[in-house]
């Protein structure tokens, strides 16, 4: 399948008329080819308008129809093979097998959902049989079912680009729901983006749903995304990201007219609670374990411990020694982008030269632009 830098809106691939952006090889600061020019508001209407369209007709198919849907994107991303892994590595530097694992998990969410659509349990639905020899006055049958909510605005996120993506568990639970599903790809892995959306267009040509249902828009800055979830069409957002790009989409959310909820993973910083007996008995492993998951994907999983609590005494210290030579142990690693990297490089070092903080422990960083190495940092 060859890349063409176009977005796809409903039916139909469109080469977008904003600025262009080019993926980044973060472990060599290659540029990719090719550019994926923004989208404008205009693209944004036209996915959303069909959106709308597609939302009564596809919510209203059988569930198999909607379950057989979901296994064809999961087919059609396997079928890509190869090349998909490949441009993936290429994009955000992550190990191949990470990559694999990953795909292997994407391709799982997809025949998961398909599972629960099929057997229908999610709808949740009951029904109160008629009483209509109820006194003083008879009753009506009562229906209950959960019911899709619309169509939904799916962003990317730029550590995770097949799981957390296009085809990722966002959009398979809105798809699974009833939702129509217009995505916002990650900057950081267009290509990766373009081909899974090819793979669910695909899926939705061969199953004749309406075009509607899948849309893949690009575009950098805040334009896109606010365009996207301010409007009138879009009734839901799923959003994986920075705490900033999260809060400001929660804003134009309850900003509109009618407010929409915004299904948003926006960070934290996961203190670590050292207790005193624990860290007595084990402080050298609790370091060990503590490093491991600091440096796990270079910091870059949601569950990096940011803030470690204790109390100061001898235990204390036997961690902060255990902690500075396992993260001297551990070998510098590319980032997933240069802008990462590059507010890593800041954070850190305003961290040292903070007068309340000391630096135990810090790796070396290797040559590469984008590789970094991690810093244990105590105050």
């Amino acid at each position: 399948m060859n890349l063409t830098g176009q977005m796809l809106i409903g039916s139909t691939a469109v080469l977008g008329a904003g600025a262009a952006q080019h993926a980044i090889n973060p472990a060599t600061g290659e540029r990719l080819e090719p550019a994926y020019p923004a989208g404008s508001a205009d693209d944004v209407s036209r996915a959303a308008e069909l959106a709308r369209a597609a939302f009564d007709p596809y919510r209203a198919l059988p569930l198999e129809t909607r379950a057989q849907f979901l296994e064809s994107i999961a087919e059609n991303i396997v079928a890509i093979g190869d090349a998909l892994i490949e441009r993936a590595h290429q994009e955000t530097g992550l190990p191949v097998a990470r990559l694999q694992g990953e795909r292997g998990r994407t391709v799982g969410q997809l025949r998961l959902f398909a599972r629960v659509v099929r057997d229908g349990y999610f709808l949740d639905a009951t029904i109160d049989p008629a009483q209509p020899e109820r006194q003083p006055l008879p009753r009506a049958d009562l229906r209950l079912a959960n019911v899709p909510l619309g169509p939904v605005v799916v962003f990317g996120a730029s550590n995770f680009p097949l799981a957390f993506s296009v085809a990722g568990g966002d959009t398979a639970s809105a798809l699974a729901a009833g939702c129509p599903v217009i995505v916002k790809a990650h900057n950081a892995h267009p290509g990766t983006s373009e081909l899974v959306g090819r793979a669910i267009q695909q899926a939705v040509a061969k199953h004749g749903l309406p075009e509607g249902t899948f849309s893949l828009l690009f575009g950098a800055g805040n334009e896109i995304g606010t365009a996207l979830a301010t409007h009138p069409a879009i009734t839901a957002i799923g959003f994986t990201g920075s705490r900033r790009g999260g809060l400001a989409l929660v804003a134009a959310a309850n900003a509109r007219p009618v407010p929409i909820p915004v299904y948003a993973e926006m960070s934290s910083i996961n203190p670590v609670f050292l207790l005193p007996a624990a860290l007595e008995a084990r402080a050298e492993t609790i370091a060990k374990g503590f490093v491991d998951s600091l440096s796990m994907g270079v910091g870059q999983f949601c569950t990096n411990p940011g803030l470690v609590i204790g109390i100061e005494g001898p235990a204390l210290d036997r961690f902060r020694q255990a902690a500075a030579e396992a993260v001297k142990a551990k070998g510098a690693a590319t980032m997933l982008t240069p802008g990462i990297f590059s507010a890593y490089e800041q954070g850190a070092d305003a961290l040292a030269r903070h007068a309340s903080v000391s630096t135990v422990g810090r790796g070396e960083p290797s040559n590469p632009a984008c590789n970094a190495a991690g810093a244990v940092v105590f105050g």
